[in-house]
């Protein structure tokens, strides 16, 4: 795995902890009814580590950042990949 796909956790871990903070806490007001659950979740997120579309925790082709897409459970990836 290159510098460019690592763990999305890890790099979720190392990014600044005010940033890490909301980002988690805006993860965390998606509706208990509206989160896939955590194998789906996992799932996800080991695709998105595969990806090139990949930089960092940000979804190159929509932007958006992965653990926020991979956690809400209608979300689909703009690559079609999940």
């Amino acid at each position: 795995m290159n510098d460019k796909n690592k763990c999305r956790l890890c790099e979720l871990a190392k990014m600044a902890s005010a940033d890490a903070a909301d980002l988690l806490h805006y993860r965390d007001l998606i509706a208990p009814c509206d989160r896939a659950d955590e194998t789906v979740y996992n799932r996800r997120l080991l695709f998105c580590e595969e990806c090139p579309s990949l930089v960092g925790v940000t979804c190159q082709s929509c932007g958006c950042y992965v653990q926020i897409r991979a956690f809400a459970k209608n979300a689909r990836c703009p690559e079609k990949k999940w």
